[in-house]
This record gives structure tokens, C-alpha cells and sequence, in this order.
């Protein structure tokens, strides 16, 4: 129900609108435009003047009423994939009314646009396709990319999110099931940071697909083709990037999404220093993740370079969080090499050590150690290595058993146990396991959402969600408001330390290491703020005049769901009379 405060604001918004869009459109179309759909909260002028009235039943609504509507049908349902579609019915029909309904209950909606449920929802895509969202560039495009780009019927797109679908989340290859993915993030862009919606554009890049079980599947709405990994997919992706660069502009953003592990660390060095780029699977991971770290270090009280840190996975994720820890101890004085080997990463083929048969990726030489001893298993690596802190990467599902969470809690007493592979099912471990056989005593943190755990003694602990949605929303809105053309990592480290700022002592003691989700809206722009100073403070912006008030700069350009008046500017001219003179 909404709250008499949030009511009564509205309503007065909804009396005295000042803002107007000019529109050229009339008659239905207005309808079914879902930029433009007010549903039945168009004024009675609207309906006269737009040529709508008697399209629509007579009632004239309140956004109030049509939020309380939609929140009451939502409430009724239980399956979260239910919810999913029937959110994206309301995004299709009215953009406005959708933002509010998600940003109002973000912490109960979050995990059903975005991570659990997104990734349902993508493995179920084709079966569940009502109308498309986002640009689709095949490898049959090439050399066709730029006048694809035209055909996207918004001309001012400030922030691009790419992925080609090959690792959606944890569940592998979904080709181009995975547009559920960049569309998702783009929500968040706009739920948490207020970035406006037409400036997003959600894009997949379908070379193919290697899932046979899509490829048998008469429903599946892409190239029925194993994936190409030839040259072909390097100048596709070159092409793209140079189109995007030539329509919008050289500082529009690009964020690589779900890409797999060799192409996301490959383009990551190739493009970062030309195009205004980042990983979020990487650098996005990475931040939060080391977030956790911090908001942990304040917790035991133990500086970040007396942690010895061990990863369940050597991959992206593992890479990005394990060299943005580096860089955070560097800070503190360290040297590389002594904050490198305070991590060790096992992934399924056991330790990265030299003495190791198996080929390993050039990527992971800075984390590859002399062996420690004679380590066969994970539960070995944790009694051998004896970490403070064990991360979970490897969306490989609950390899954090109970005696890795046991031995975690005889070797620490206060051991990190962050465990955050997507989505649900593949965690390492749950929040219940845990606290439990840790007496409570760990600080946990997971990629998807727990519940919180009720401890036999009465204590209610609240896991931490280590989602890369308090990252990534501000750290773009800053991006695109001080026309920065690099990213460099240490904005990430900008990142995650202004977002542990947030974190309350209250919180703390709650067992969170993140604010809550419900903040995150204030959580996402006070990032901004902090960025656009880091970026401006470093000579990194490209956008002058520099503002002299970065929060007021910031908060300015915030995207308000509140209805425009559609009506046209009408006014009179003071001292003039169309009427004949006479005498």
C-alpha cells in the first residue's frame, strides 16, 4: 500500500504539472507508445485535444491509483516468473508507470527483473516472447551494423549495454535468450541512478549458438548455428563498436555484459583505452565484491593486507575481484608482488600452482604460486592455505560444503565466506549453512538474495547481497555526466570504497555489508557524486565547465516518473488584438 506521504506528494505533482513534452503524435498511437501511455490518468483536455477521448473508459486516473492497481495484481502472484512477464507487460505499456511500481518496492522487484529471476527468464525467452525489446546484430550483418543502428528509433542513446549471450550469468551459452540480461541492467540504470530510459539501449549479438539444446529448439529465435570464433566475430565486434562511436558520440558508454571469459579479457584490453568501455562481469563483480572485503575489514577490524583471500573459480569475476584487492592493499603501501600472493584461486581443476599439468589462462599467471602441499580437493586448499576469507565464483553450485564452512570457522573467528556465483542454485553455499556452522560468527555475502537466518540463541542475521547493482548504475551516471572517455580501474576502487561509506554501523551489526536495496536509489547517486569528483580531482572528465556543485549537478539530471503534460504550451500575446479596428 502506498504510504500517505508518497500520496499525498504525488497527488500534488499530479495537480500542478510543470513539466510538458511536446509531442506531434495523436490518437492512439500516443497509446501505444509506452514513452507516451498514460493509460487512464490522461486529463479529459488530453483526451479532447489528442484525439483520444472515448478510447479510454471515463474515469480519469491518478498514477497513484494505477500503482496500487498493479502492486495489488503483483502481490497475488507467486511465481517469480509470473511477475517477470507481467512487469515487462507493464514496461511494454507504460514506461513511467513500470519505473514507479519498481522503484517504490526495489527490494522486492530487483530479484525479479534482474538477478535470480532475469536468468529464468532467459533460458525461457522464446516460450515467453511477447514483443522486442532491444537491437539484434547477427554475423549475417557485417558490414551492415551502422544502418542498424539508424533503425533505433532514438537518436540521443548516451549508454549501450553489449553482450553476444555466450555465459548468462551461470547457466552457459543462451545465444540470443540472453537479451534478458542487457535489458535488465538498462532497468537498473534507470530504477537506481535515474538515468533516463531512452538514452539506454539494450543490444545482443548473435554469432551463433554451441547450447544443442537451443539449437533443437523450434522455438529458438536466433541463428540456428554453432557459434562462430572465427576472425569474422573479431571484425563484427570491431564494426559495432566503431558504429556506436560514430552515431552517438565518443563518449558513449559501453558495457560489456555475459561475454565468455577469454573474449571478455581479450576486448577489455582492446578496447579500454580507445572506447569509453567496461566489464561489468569484471570490474562491475569486482568493486563489489571488494566492497564486501571493506565493509568486513570494519567489522573485525583487521586491515585488508592481513587477509589471505582463496577463490573458488578462476575465471572473469575471480580475475577482476582478485586484481582489484591488489590494487587496495598497493594503497596501504604494499608492493604487487606481496599482495599477490595473499591469493590463491582453485578452479576445477584444482590449485593454480606452477607444478600444475593442466593448462592455465595467461590471464591467471599473476595469481599461479609454488604449491603449498599436497592439495586435492577444495575443503585440502582451505586447510593448507588457512584463508580469512574464501570468494565463490565458479557457478559451479554449493562446493562450499559443510566442512569447507566448518573449517572456515575453527581456522577464523570471524571467517569471510562471500558466496556469489548466480543465480540461487548455483551459490556456493546458502546464508542459512553459513551462519549456522559458524555460530553466526562469519560475514557472508551472496550474489542473489537470502532471506535473513534466525539463529538459535534468537539472533536474526541479514546476508549481505553482493549485488553489482550498487555499483554499476552510479558509476554510469557519472560516466556519462562528465564525458569521461576512459575508465580506468581505480574508479572502481573509487566505487567500492564511497559505497562501504554507506554502509551504517546499525547495518553493520545487523550482519549486512551493503546498505540496504531499498536505499539504493540514494546509494547510487551519492556514488555518482563521489565519481564526478574522482573523475574531475583526476583530470580523467571531458565535460567543462566543471561543476562548481557536483551533488547538485548530479541530482539535476535525475529522471522523474512523475506523468508530462501532453498537452501543447498555450498562451496569449500581451497587447495584441486579432479583432478589426474600426473608426
Amino acid at each position: 500500500m502506498l504510504s500517505r506521504l508518497r500520496t499525498s506528494w504525488s497527488l500534488r505533482t499530479c495537480l500542478s504539472v510543470c513539466r510538458r513534452a511536446h509531442t506531434k503524435e495523436k490518437g492512439k498511437p500516443l497509446m501505444l507508445n509506452p514513452r507516451t501511455n498514460k493509460g487512464m490518468a490522461f486529463t479529459l483536455q488530453e483526451r479532447q485535444i489528442l484525439g483520444i477521448h472515448g478510447l479510454l473508459p471515463p474515469k480519469v486516473e491518478t498514477q497513484d491509483t494505477q500503482a496500487m492497481r498493479f502492486q495489488n495484481n503483483l502481490k497475488k502472484m507467486t511465481d517469480p516468473l509470473e511477475k517477470y512477464i507481467y512487469l515487462m507487460g507493464i514496461q511494454e505499456r507504460n514506461e513511467r508507470l513500470f519505473y514507479r511500481v519498481l522503484m517504490e518496492d526495489i527490494e522486492e522487484l530487483m530479484p525479479i527483473v534482474y538477478t535470480p529471476t532475469v536468468g529464468l527468464a532467459c533460458t525461457q525467452y522464446g516460450h515467453i516472447f511477447r514483443r522486442p525489446k532491444g537491437l539484434f546484430i547477427s554475423i549475417r550483418d557485417r558490414g551492415h551494423v551502422r544502418s542498424i543502428l539508424d533503425n533505433w528509433p532514438e537518436t540521443n542513446v548516451s549508454a549501450v549495454v553489449v553482450t553476444d549471450g555466450e555465459r548468462i550469468l551461470g547457466l552457459g551459452d543462451l545465444g540470443v535468450y540472453g537479451m534478458g540480461i542487457p535489458v535488465g541492467k538498462l532497468c537498473l540504470y534507470t530504477a537506481c541512478a535515474g538515468i533516463r530510459p531512452e538514452k539506454c539501449l539494450p543490444v545482443v549479438i548473435d554469432v551463433g549458438t554451441d547450447n544443442e539444446t537451443l539449437l533443437r529448439d523450434p522455438l529458438y529465435m536466433g541463428l540456428y548455428q554453432q557459434r562462430d570464433r572465427s576472425q569474422a566475430y573479431d571484425d563484427l565486434i570491431d564494426e559495432f563498436m566503431e558504429a556506436v562511436v560514430d552515431k552517438y558520440g565518443q563518449d558513449t558508454l559501453i558495457q560489456f555484459e555475459d561475454f565468455g571469459n577469454h573474449n571478455a579479457f581479450r576486448f577489455m584490453r582492446k578496447y579500454s583505452q580507445k572506447y569509453c568501455t567496461f566489464n561489468d562481469d569484471i570490474q562491475g563483480t569486482a568493486s563489489v565484491a571488494l566492497a564486501g572485503l571493506l565493509a568486513a575489514q570494519r567489522a573485525i577490524g583487521k586491515p585488508i593486507t592481513e587477509h589471505r583471500v582463496l577463490f573458488l573459480g578462476a575465471g572473469e569475476a575471480a580475475l577482476g575481484i582478485a586484481n582489484l584487492i591488489v590494487m587496495a592493499m598497493m594503497e596501504t603501501g604494499m608492493t604487487q608482488a606481496e599482495a599477490r600472493k595473499k591469493i590463491w584461486m582453485f578452479d576445477k581443476d584444482g590449485l593454480l600452482v606452477k607444478s600444475r599439468k593442466q593448462k592455465m589462462d595467461a590471464n591467471q599467471d599473476a595469481f599461479i604460486h609454488d604449491s603449498p602441499g599436497d592439495v586435492h580437493s577444495f575443503l585440502d586448499a582451505v586447510e593448507t592455505i588457512k584463508p580469512t576469507a574464501i570468494i565463490g565464483v565458479s557457478g559451479a553450485g554449493r562446493l562450499f560444503t559443510h566442512n569447507v564452512i566448518k573449517a572456515m570457522g575453527e581456522l577464523n573467528e570471524r571467517p569471510i565466506i562471500f558466496a556469489l556465483s548466480n543465480p540461487t542454485n548455483k551459490a556456493e553455499c546458502t546464508a542459512e549453512d553459513a551462519y549456522k556452522l559458524t555460530d553466526g560468527r562469519c560475514l557472508f555475502a551472496s550474489g542473489s538474495p537470502f532471506a535473513p537466518v534466525t539463529l538459535s540463541d534468537g539472533r536474526v542475521l541479514t546476508p549481505g547481497q553482493g549485488n553489482n547493482a550498487y555499483i554499476f548504475p552510479g558509476v554510469a551516471l557519472a560516466v556519462m555526466l562528465s564525458g569521461v572517455r576512459h575508465i580506468s580501474d581505480t574508479v572502481f576502487l573509487e566505487a567500492a570504497k564511497t559505497l562501504v561509506e554507506q554502509l551504517t554501523d546499525q547495518e553493520l551489526a545487523e550482519g549486512r555489508l551493503y546498505p540496504p536495496l531499498s536505499n539504493i536509489r540514494e546509494v547510487s547517486l551519492q556514488m555518482a557524486v563521489k565519481v564526478v569528483e574522482y573523475v574531475y580531482a583526476k583530470g580523467m572528465a571531458f565535460r567543462y565547465p566543471e561543476p562548481l556543485d557536483k551533488n547538485a549537478f548530479v541530482r539535476a539530471t535525475v529522471w522523474d516518473t512523475s506523468y508530462d503534460s501532453l498537452l501543447p504550451d498555450m498562451f496569449d500575446w500581451p497587447g495584441v488584438s486579432f479583432s478589426p479596428r474600426t473608426g
